[in-house]
């Protein structure tokens, strides 16, 4: 057992080494902020199933860390929910295939509300609709889902985590997130605690 577990620490690890890095990562940060720190615009994240979740957890960091950003459900957008997309927003829009039904109807609701919404992508699949419909796509090299079955979101909303803490840590580094600033964010429990210690 101990062999097999090593082996799936290593396919898991090879995938996030095998992350493609471009100069989207650049442009991605930038438009981050340009449009949210310096516009007052937030980032709207959006994914369905397992992509879903990794999105609501990259919004949520991103709110810690300065970066106004909140989920939007993509089947809720549908029912009034879209809403919530203001002048200078920016979506971030997760699939692994790039042609999940309800994203890439997502970004079709949200150019028609506003034509001028910038799109980044992150996709195992950078020839699909979505990647095409994007401003910036951000591949994440597709790796093999470490899954017996080969079909269980493993390895891919690995690598999906990973491409979202590489944008909150590249856009800190460019606003020069202070621990003063993260500690008004973040009040409770050990890390609220931390962060007030660190901060004095």
């Amino acid at each position: 057992m101990n062999s097999s577990i090593k082996d799936l620490l290593q396919r898991e690890a090879q995938a996030v080494l095998n992350i493609p890095v471009t100069d989207g990562y650049e442009k991605a940060v930038n438009l981050i902020v340009e449009q949210v720190h310096e516009k007052g615009g937030k980032l709207v994240t959006s994914g369905m199933g397992k992509a879903g979740q990794i999105a609501m957890n990259i919004a949520t960091t991103f709110c810690s860390t300065g970066i106004p950003s909140v989920f939007l459900h993509p089947s809720e957008a549908q029912h009034g929910d879209l809403g919530i997309l203001q002048k200078n927003d920016l979506l971030l829009l997760i699939s692994n295939s790039g042609k999940t039904r309800e994203i890439v109807e997502l970004t079709e609701l949200a150019a028609r509300l506003n034509p001028e919404l910038k799109k980044i992508v992150i996709t195992g699949n950078p020839d699909s609709p979505l990647a095409e419909a994007a401003d910036i796509c951000l591949a994440t090299g597709h790796p093999d889902e470490v899954c017996l079955l080969g079909m269980t979101p493993t390895t891919s909303t690995t690598v999906m985590t990973v491409i979202g803490d590489i944008l909150v840590v590249e856009t800190m580094r460019k606003t020069g997130f202070t621990i003063e600033e993260y500690s008004k964010r973040h009040h409770g429990g050990y890390l609220g605690e931390r962060s007030r210690a660190l901060s004095k």
